[in-house]
Parts: structure tokens; sequence; C-alpha cells
């Protein structure tokens, strides 16, 4: 439950940038291109703190690790309400990502630490399920508070909350602090590179890139997307609320089917579901057919997220586990740095919707291919373990 709010906060604090985003193009007069780039450069943050910290909490301790991010996260949080023009935001956003990237992998190695086989998949997977409690809590402040308040005092709020976690992880026990506390950052790469890691390094690398590249590239812009489809701000956020609430239950099938059918089957299924809301969203042509795609991506994009969560940390001994999912991670901030600038870029070259849509349908066959011919089951690497 406490580390649950790790996955809470940075959901919030990236359901607000997309809220955000709509409101700083018209105050600061930004062009697509420079918003995607608002949106980009929280995930070049993140790719740094995802490795940092990964590292660091190997060599020093998951605990003391963790607090730091959030302080990271939290501070930066506060000067972002200060901000006074756009590339003021974008140095900012910048430090944010650094905590944000980083709290996420020591928070997930850390509940891997402490389970195994299938209950540590389900813990994984329900903690990740906070996400959507925080993508729910940022869409009712972006519906309810922002439009009186403004983006600010928003912000401000999320940054208190976050602070307020540091009580709560006092709680935390040291007793997953690694003991080969020499572990430098080089021999530690080097680890997951050995023959023994190299082939989940890699298909995990590339699957984490597709799904940040879809989830990042989709919803930091799905706000701005709907506006550009007729929709009053208002009622997008509205809207965003409607598909936030489909996440939980995308999440809590993940974990159930999780000791039904192997992992690598149950990312497969998610990988397809996300698939099938991308082209659905993509040729929607009514109202309609918008939320329900929308409800599909939803549920299919944050389930995938949490079954690659549960899958990353059986893929590597505790002794480099930090490491391991650190970096992983950050070759997937990198799609998620790419998506939302190019989805900007494209809008400003008056890409059609659809065609960028498409870009996302692409991705994800490759990572259903990725899936099907490249992965090992994790049971089986689990269990070797």
């Amino acid at each position: 439950m406490v580390l649950g709010t790790a996955w809470l906060f940075d959901a919030a604090d990236v359901g607000l940038l997309s809220f955000i985003m709509p409101l700083i193009k018209k105050e600061w007069a930004l062009t697509p291109g420079q918003l995607g780039s608002v949106g980009a450069i929280t995930t070049v943050g993140m790719m740094i703190g995802a490795i940092l910290f990964g590292y660091l909490a190997d060599r020093f301790g998951k605990k003391n690790i963790i607090i730091i991010t959030l302080l990271v996260f939290s501070i930066s949080n506060l000067g972002l309400a200060l901000t006074q023009n756009v590339y003021q935001f974008m140095i900012i956003r910048f430090i944010t990502g650094i905590g944000l990237g980083g709290e996420l992998p020591v928070a997930a190695t850390i509940i891997a630490d402490s389970f195994s086989g299938d209950k540590r998949s389900k813990m994984l997977i329900l903690v990740d399920s906070f996400w959507a409690i925080g993508w729910i809590f940022a869409s009712l402040l972006a519906f309810l508070f922002m439009p009186i308040y403004g983006w600010r005092p928003t912000v401000i709020i999320t940054s208190l909350m976050a602070l307020y976690t540091l009580v709560l992880r006092r709680h935390l026990s040291d007793e997953h602090n690694v003991k080969n506390n020499k572990l430098n950052l080089k021999v530690s790469l080097a680890q997951i590179w050995s023959p023994e890691f190299r082939r989940a390094t890699i298909c995990l690398s590339i699957l984490w890139f597709i799904i940040m590249f879809v989830y990042y590239g989709l919803f930091l812009w799905l706000p701005s997307v709907l506006i550009a489809r007729g929709f009053s701000m208002i009622h997008s956020f509205g809207y965003t609320l409607i598909t936030s609430f489909a996440q939980l239950p995308g999440y809590f099938l993940a974990a159930f089917l999780m000791d039904k059918i192997s992992r690598k089957k149950v990312l497969f299924i998610y990988l397809l579901g996300t698939l099938i809301g991308s082209f659905l969203f993509a040729t929607a042509n009514s109202s309609g057919m918008v939320i329900f795609s929308s409800i599909l991506l939803s549920f299919f994009t944050l389930g995938a997220w949490g079954i690659m969560i549960a899958m990353t940390p059986t893929q590597y001994p505790i002794t480099h586990r930090g490491t391991g999912i650190g970096f992983t991670q950050a070759i997937g901030r990198i799609g998620a740095t790419i998506g939302p600038y190019l989805i900007g870029v494209s809008l400003g070259l008056k890409v059609s919707i659809t065609t960028i849509f498409f870009y996302f349908v692409i991705a994800l066959i490759i990572g259903l291919l990725i899936t099907t011919f490249g992965l090992k089951d994790n049971d089986q690497v689990d269990q070797a373990r």
C-alpha cells in the first residue's frame, strides 16, 4: 500500500501534464512542435533517472533511494508553479522526470525482492494499478479544480501530497538492501548484457520502448486530440475521466490471469487489445466509437504496462535487478520521448489523426512479434532463479 503511492503520484503528474498542455499552449502561444518538446523533455529526465537510481538502489539500498527520488519529484513540482515561460517549464520538467524515472524501477524492485512466483506477479500488477487511481485523481483535478483556479495551484496540490508520502515511507524496511555495495555501474550494466541475460535485456528493452511510445504518445495528447476532433476543453477533461476508470479492471483482469495462463500469453492478449483500440480510435467517425475505442485503449495499454512491471524483475537476480529494471525502462523512456514529440511534429505538418494513430498500430505489431518469437516465458525463467 505504501509503495503504491509511487505509482499514484507519478500517474497524477503525467496525467496533469496532459491536461496542462492545452492551457500552456494558449497561455504562451506555443506551436505543436514546442508542445511536443514539453511532453518529451520529462521522459528524457526519466530515462536518466531510471538508469541512475536503479543502479544506486542496488548499491546503497532501495529505501534510501526511493525517498530521494520522491524529494526530487516533489520539490521540482513546487518550482513548476513558478515558471513564467516554456523554457523554464521544460527545465523544471526535466528535473521532475529524473525523480519520476528513478522512483518506479526502485519501487518495483522492492516488491520483486519481497515476493516470488505468481504472487510476485500479482503484487506488482496490483501496485501498478495505483497508476490508474493517480490518473483518475488527475482527471478529477483537471475537471473540477483546474478550470476554476488554474494549472499552477493544481500542480502545488500534487506536490504537497507527494511530500506527505515521505511520512509513510518511514515504515519501509531496510531488509531488502543489497549486501554487495561495491558493485559499480559499469560492472552492473555489463552483467545484464552477459550471454545469460542478453536476450532478455534486448527483448524487454524493445517491449518497454513500444509500450511507452504508445502510452505517452497517446495519453499525453489525448485531450488535445479530442479538442481537435471538435470537443470543447471541458468536455475533453470529462471524457478522459470516463476512460480513466477503464484502467482499473484492465489491471485486475491481468492479475487474475497471471496464474491461469503464462505471462507471455497475457502480454500478447493485452498488446493485441491495445492494437485493436488504436485502430478503432484512428478510424472512429462518431462520438460513441471514440468513447468505446478510448476505453479499450485505457483498459489494455495500462494492463500491458502492469504485465511488463511483473515480467521484468523475474529476468534478473537480486544483485542487479534494480539495474536491469532501470536500464530496460530507460530504453522505454526513449520511446516515451519520441511518442509525444512525433505527434506534435506530425500535427504541425497537418498529418491526419488517423495516420498518426497508425504509427502506434505498426509499433504494436512489432511488439506482438517480439513477444511471440523473442521473449522467454517468465514462468520458466523465474523458476530458474
